[in-house]
């Protein structure tokens, strides 16, 4: 077999998804092991933001190239995992992926669109594929404004999002997001993978770092967390990173035993 055999498929959904909870449209893809249609196994899924980014070469900033780093661990086994990826809404993205009040882009939108993925999203996921829909395989991720709705969607919503994908997060947006991660109280073990870039911008690092360091106190007083924090100090924010780091956060999430 060649690296193409092991090729993800690709699958849109649904080029205009409705989501109600935003009054809104947006393009939905499956990306789906190279084998899916070939076994009867059940998956874990991760929820991906930007889709825009993840998967296409053309992609304004460069992609993520999600369906190559896939190829390359499906072919050493460690990519039995689907993957969702979500379009984002262009203008409206900030709003969408904005969980607080700010005042230079007011009252953002982003619990509308947490509400939508559990009350519609996964539910409609879980019947189109087969998925493993506990917490332990329900993963949530992306980047900059994209990484810091996840991370409020897995510190909201405890019982959901057992896993974390956590790049390059727009912390600087609301400092409020601290005090949600002093407050969470997983369940069960959460796990979370945290990167971040050196040559961000100036408040960057030093926000992850006070971000992870709230982690790993809530670690130590015996909370259900196992936490990965990867620095790249040459790392700017951009998908070429990302690209990077996405491959070591799957096999830390997904295949660590």
């Amino acid at each position: 077999m060649t690296l193409t055999d092991f090729n993800p498929i690709i699958e849109t959904i649904e080029e205009a998804y409705e989501i109600p909870h935003l009054n809104a449209t947006r393009r939905i893809s499956a990306l789906l092991p190279h084998n899916y249609y070939e076994t009867d196994k059940h998956y874990p899924v991760l929820y991906l933001q930007d889709g825009q980014n993840l998967f296409n070469p053309m992609a304004q900033y460069g992609d993520w190239a999600i369906d190559k780093s896939l190829a390359k661990l499906a072919e050493q086994g460690l990519a039995d995992i689907i993957i969702i990826a979500i379009n984002h809404g262009e203008e409206e993205r900030i709003s969408e992926y904005l969980p607080y009040y700010h005042p230079r882009f007011g009252q953002g939108k982003g619990n509308f669109y947490i509400e939508f993925m559990i009350e519609k999203l996964l539910p409609y996921i879980n019947k189109k594929y087969r998925t493993l829909t506990d917490f332990e395989n329900t993963g949530i991720g992306g980047s900059s404004m994209g990484g810091l709705i996840s991370l409020y969607a897995g510190l909201s919503a405890p019982k959901i999002f057992g896993k974390l994908m956590i790049f390059s997060p727009s912390l600087w947006i609301s400092k409020k997001i601290f005090d949600n991660t002093k407050s969470f109280m997983p369940l069960e073990e959460a796990k979370i993978y945290l990167y971040s870039g050196g040559k961000e911008s100036k408040e960057h690092l030093p926000n992850a770092l006070k971000l992870g360091g709230i982690i790993k106190e809530k670690m130590i007083k015996g909370y259900h967390i196992d936490f990965h924090f990867s620095i790249n100090q040459e790392g700017n924010h951009s998908e070429v990173h990302w690209r990077k780091e996405f491959p070591k956060a799957i096999k830390w999430l997904f295949n660590k035993k």
